[in-house]
């Protein structure tokens, strides 16, 4: 059985970072882990409430002029890039790693991880309360709606809907 353990209260101290760009604000309440994994761009702003967890193998990359609204949660378990010019909205949710089912003989908690990075290219929006799931490519020029569950990768300028998200139109 594997013991719990805190991972501390999470910093924002920028000197801790792998890089930090001009003009970077977090907010009040962010909690990041691992910064020694996390790369931040010029004029990025990191909303109230976020948390971003590195993870002790991987990076997450920010781009410039990126906007994380408030409350999202950022697990880079399996690596994370968000490009330039990328609007992330309130309350979205990315994982990068998820519990391969190996049956019911193991809790689930105990499964083997597998790690699978996101991507998010340049010029993307992601609306409110959206789920970015592990092995997801956003191309270049599209958006997501609120609260859509994004399971697999769809050519650029893509208008994604639903749950599971679906193409409603490219842009």
């Amino acid at each position: 059985m594997k013991l719990y353990r805190s991972e501390g209260p999470g910093t924002p101290d920028l000197s801790k970072f792998a890089r930090v760009g001009n003009n970077v604000v977090i907010e009040d309440g962010v909690r990041i882990f691992h910064p020694e994994n996390i790369e931040l761009g010029d004029n990025v702003y990191i909303g109230h409430d976020t948390i971003i967890k590195g993870y002790y193998r991987d990076k997450i990359v920010i781009g410039d002029n990126v906007w994380i609204g408030q409350a999202c949660f950022i697990h880079g378990a399996g690596g994370i890039e968000i490009g330039n010019c990328v609007g992330i909205g309130p309350g979205v949710k990315m994982h990068a790693a998820y519990h391969v089912d190996s049956g019911r003989d193991t809790p689930v908690m105990f499964q083997s991880l597998s790690f699978a990075k996101i991507i998010v290219e340049e010029d993307v929006n992601i609306g409110i309360g959206a789920v970015i799931m592990n092995g997801v490519t956003l191309r270049k020029g599209s958006k997501v709606g609120a609260g859509a569950v994004v399971t697999k990768s769809f050519p650029e300028y893509s208008i994604l809907v639903g749950v599971p998200a679906t193409l409603l139109r490219s842009r």
